[in-house]
This record gives C-alpha cells, structure tokens and sequence, in this order.
C-alpha cells in the first residue's frame, strides 16, 4: 500500500535555537522540537542540531520519510548565496528526498507574523534585521541599503559594558552596575576593566555568547531608568526606526503594519519606545501588529505556498496552536 505523501516540515534556525515543526497540508501540527543553534558561525555543532530536530520530530509524529513533499528551512546568517555552501548541509537528511527551500529566517518569520502579507517586521535578539515585503511583492532588507540596526542582544551588552567602563554612569545606573559585575564574577568596575583590556575572552562564540545573556539586565534597566541603559537602548531604538522608515518608502500605501519579534524587540522598554517614536513617522503612518504565527509554523506556511495549496482560514487557524507551543 502506498503510504500518503501530505507532510510539510518548517524549519525556523536561528542563532540561538532550532525550531521544527512537522506538519500535514491541513495546517494541524504532528510533531514539535527544539534543538541548539543553527548557525555555524555560533555552534560548531549546528549541523547535528538542525538534522537530530528534524529527524526527531519525524519521530515524534511518527512520520515515515516519505510521507514528506517539502521542508522549508529559515536559517539565521543566510544573506548571500556563497552562504548556501553551509546551509545546504544543514537539512541533507538522507531519509527525506522532497523539495528544499533554504532562506533567511527572517523571510520566515515575516510569513508567520503577517502571514505573507505586506509590512515590516523587525527582528531584535540573537540578532538584528528588518524585513519588507512591499504591496508589489518586492522583498527589502535594511541590509540591501547596507544599513544595520544594532540591536541584537549582545550588542546591547557590549555597549552598556563600554559605557560602564568609560565612567558614563551615575546614581542611577548603581543596579546595572553591580549585576555587571556580578555576571562577570568581579568584584569591583576595575576588575572588570582589566579583564576587558584582555579581550575578555579569546572565544568568540562563548564571548558573544555571555553578552548575549546579560542583555535582559540591559533592557530591564532601561524600564527602570538606568541612564546608562537609556543611552544604549535609545540609541538602539533610533536605529530601528531608521531602518523602518528606510523599507516604509518602498510602499505605496500610507499606513505599514510593523510586528516585532525577538528577546529585544519584545522586552519592555523596546515595545514601549518604538511605539512612541513609531507614532511621528517621516515616511508612514504605522500599525504595530501582534505576530500571527511563531517563525517555524511561518516556514510551514512557506512551504505550502511554494508547494501551491491554498491558504485558507481554517489552515491558519490550525497552525495557530504552535503559538502554545513552547519558544
């Protein structure tokens, strides 16, 4: 007996975590899993965690192989096409022979959030990009206009260590400071200068990685006036908005729906001050607008469309019970 062919697997691999969700072409979810990252340029083992997360959710499901027609792969880091020489063998699952789109992941997670519909979304955690998708179908990154947003997490963290060290703080920032140092294991801001002046660690990956993680002190110490992470956030902000107005030109209609995903962009004082500054646009008006599916169920969605079915309400509906899903 011939097994159905009618599962789609969405892929959504970032740089901190790997997200796969298997799905049949009725949008209902099978299987879920979550791996580490799916960048080399941050794990050595990125390979082994994207390929264990889909063979896992195959499992999971109980999936055979064969049932699969598509995966659709979002991979952090995917901006050139000399890129594809690494992201290739992300998903060369033996086992699945179907049909394979690789993208970045912020192309899919602008599918989940709008639904392929056109807007901007602005992407701030591990890392840091905006999307368009204009009314024309034209796809814009703030990184065609060579323009960047620094707002990922851990650029947050180096700038607000920068501005501790320069002695840019004052009463306010006495919190900040000492879970600074607290995260650092030092007892005293010339403690910390010496181990900066070396470079604090010779990894990278481990490096960015511990910045990465003391971001959530920056952003809460922002919400509670901190003005050294007012300095750093604002300026953040700022960025982040030049870049929407940069995409926002792209588009005929005077009002552009805006969804913000990731650890900064959801935090506090982001949601808060991008709303604010949001609010005098120079090109647009804008709408802030809740996402409406999680990046990994974006991916499944873009396998659909590539695939040619038809997206309908009920399908959405379904893919909508991954936002229960765990992040």
């Amino acid at each position: 007996m011939m097994q159905r062919a009618d599962i789609v697997i969405g892929i959504d691999g970032g740089g901190t975590h790997t997200r796969v969700i298997a799905a049949d072409v009725e949008g209902n979810i099978l299987a879920y899993c979550k791996k580490g990252s799916a960048s080399v340029y941050r794990d050595s083992a990125a390979e082994h965690n994207v390929k264990s997360a889909v063979l896992e959710a195959l499992e999971r499901g109980g999936i055979e192989p064969g049932r699969v027609i598509g995966l659709a792969a979002g991979i952090a880091g995917y901006d050139t096409p000399d890129d594809l020489d690494w992201i290739a063998p992300l998903t060369a699952v033996p086992e699945l022979a179907c049909p394979k789109w690789h993208v970045n992941d912020a192309l899919i997670a602008h599918y989940g959030a709008l639904l392929a519909q056109p807007g901007i979304i602005v992407i701030a955690g591990t890392g840091s990009i905006l999307i368009a998708i204009n009314e024309d179908g034209r796809y814009l990154r703030n990184y065609d206009f060579h323009h960047y947003a620094a707002s990922a997490a851990r650029l947050l963290a180096y700038d607000t260590v920068f501005e501790v060290l320069a002695g840019q703080t004052d009463p306010s920032d006495e919190r900040l400071v000492g879970r600074m140092l607290a995260h650092w294991d030092v007892s005293a801001v010339s403690d910390l200068y010496k181990l900066a002046s070396v470079g604090f660690e010779d990894d990278r990956k481990a490096r960015d990685k511990r910045f990465g993680q003391f971001a959530p002190v920056v952003t809460e110490a922002a919400e509670r006036g901190s003005s050294a992470a007012l300095r750093v956030c604002g300026r953040a902000a700022m960025q982040i908005k030049v870049g929407i107005e940069l995409l926002a030109a792209s588009f005929a209609q005077p009002t552009v729906p805006v969804a913000f995903i990731g650890s900064v962009a959801n935090s506090g004082y982001f949601q808060s001050e991008l709303r604010k500054i949001l609010k005098n646009g120079a090109n647009k008006q804008y709408t802030v607008v809740t996402p409406q599916l999680p990046p990994p169920a974006g991916a499944v969605l873009y396998a659909l469309k590539q695939l040619g079915r038809p997206v309908t309400e009920d399908m959405i509906s379904r893919l909508q019970e991954s936002n229960k899903l765990p992040q």
